[in-house]
């Protein structure tokens, strides 16, 4: 390790466990770190960079715009941002758009809403919502709330009040938990960081109807789903429910900060001028290059193309699980968002596969290992990830 490290040792926050490497640049599936070392990418930045890295398209979007205007604020209108409002509501079930500059902040502009949205039509009293054990909106107070997973707590209570978790695809506990004081209900369609764990249809349909019954909203957190990554624009295209609020993020720019609040005509309606704001939300730039992003994605075929990847991701660690049954627990996802479980601790298998093969992926809950690709990842890298767990599990099963 270089320079970049050393420089990063001394005047960056401690608050990340990182990986030894500095990478410097990046092409499609690749990331190259500072000595020309070659990673294959499983991991995406975290399912954001959906076009890969250093998109040819996308990156020529961000320098032209920056070149003509990079920021005036929301006091007044540019045409990115317009037209990157008419895509996505075009393509959705939304009317109307707020843009933000990360999934945190998209949640917090959702809860906000949801509250200001009960408080105008039904009074003070309508205030909780309900958000679901084991999920993941953000680390702003209001995100931190909604999330369902008291170590993301530590010290940092007393939380926002008004919430309350059930446990994910629990009907009963969610009837139980629903009242004329409910505002919103609130989940991931696939819950991310806690697992990869996809709701069931049953539950998501459940909650629709509740939320009807007592004029709550209902929110999807489609930040890690969203943008194609299941093989559909949006997750919630996959159920027969209809959301009154998406929050997106992530994928949205290709690796640029965005975020964007979606709902409908009547509950945006709530969002009055001066209620809330953001100064860099829908940056010129960004929407230059989320424009591109979306513009790819639905073109004719791509979505299609993600779910055979998916499909094919899906196969082969389906193969692995029946190879190394008595390591594996299972596996799970939808399209180009799967994971796998494992019995013992995923660590050393996320460790053998940066170490040993130079390929990046997630280890969450410390059992699972996620995959979130790009979306333009080949066949061919599939079978290389395929390959080098099967080394890993092999490896581990031996010892």
């Amino acid at each position: 390790m270089g320079y970049i490290k050393d420089l990063g040792e001394i005047y960056l926050a401690k608050n990340y466990k990182r990986f030894p490497v500095a990478f410097v640049k990046g092409k499609g599936s690749r990331l190259y770190d500072e000595e020309g070392n070659e990673y294959l990418d499983f991991c995406a930045g975290i399912a954001v960079c959906a076009l890969g890295h250093a998109h040819p398209e996308v990156s020529k979007a961000i320098c032209e715009q920056a070149q003509k205007l990079i920021h005036v604020s929301n006091l007044y209108w540019t045409e990115p941002q317009a037209k990157l409002a008419q895509i996505l509501c075009e393509h959705s079930f939304a009317d109307r758009v707020f843009f933000a500059n990360s999934g945190a902040e998209v949640v917090e502009a959702a809860l906000k809403l949801a509250r200001r949205y009960a408080w105008k039509n039904f009074g003070p009293e309508k205030h909780e919502i309900i958000a679901l054990e084991n999920s993941f909106h953000g680390r702003t107070f209001g995100a931190l709330s909604a999330t369902g997973q008291p170590v993301y707590w530590e010290g940092f209570k007393p939380l926002v009040p008004g919430f309350r978790h059930v446990p994910p695809n629990d009907i009963k506990a969610l009837e139980e938990a629903i009242s004329e004081k409910t505002c919103a209900i609130i989940f991931e369609p696939i819950i991310g960081e806690g697992g990869v764990i996809p709701l069931s249809d049953e539950f998501i349909k459940a909650a629709r109807e509740l939320a009807d019954k007592y004029n709550a909203l209902l929110i999807f957190d489609e930040i890690q789903t969203g943008i194609g990554r299941t093989g559909k624009l949006f997750a919630y295209e996959w159920t027969e429910v209809t959301p009154d609020v998406m929050c997106l993020a992530k994928g949205l720019a290709g690796g640029m900060p965005l975020g964007a609040l979606l709902a409908t005509e009547e509950v945006m309606a709530a969002l009055e001028p001066g209620t809330h704001a953001s100064t860099f939300g829908g940056n010129p730039v960004s929407c230059a290059a989320a424009l591109v992003v979306l513009n790819k994605i639905l073109e004719e075929g791509f979505l299609e193309e993600v779910v055979l990847k998916g499909k094919a991701l899906r196969q082969k660690l389906l193969n692995l699980a029946d190879n190394y049954g008595d390591l594996v627990a299972e596996v799970r996802g939808q399209g180009l968002m799967q994971a796998m479980e494992l019995k013992v601790s995923a660590t050393p298998v996320g460790e053998y596969l940066f170490y040993e093969k130079r390929i990046l992926i997630t280890v969450i809950k410390d059992k699972v290992l996620r995959f979130t690709p790009p979306l333009i990842i080949a066949y061919r890298e599939i079978d290389a990830l395929a390959e080098a767990l099967d080394e890993a599990l092999a490896k581990i099963a031996s010892e």
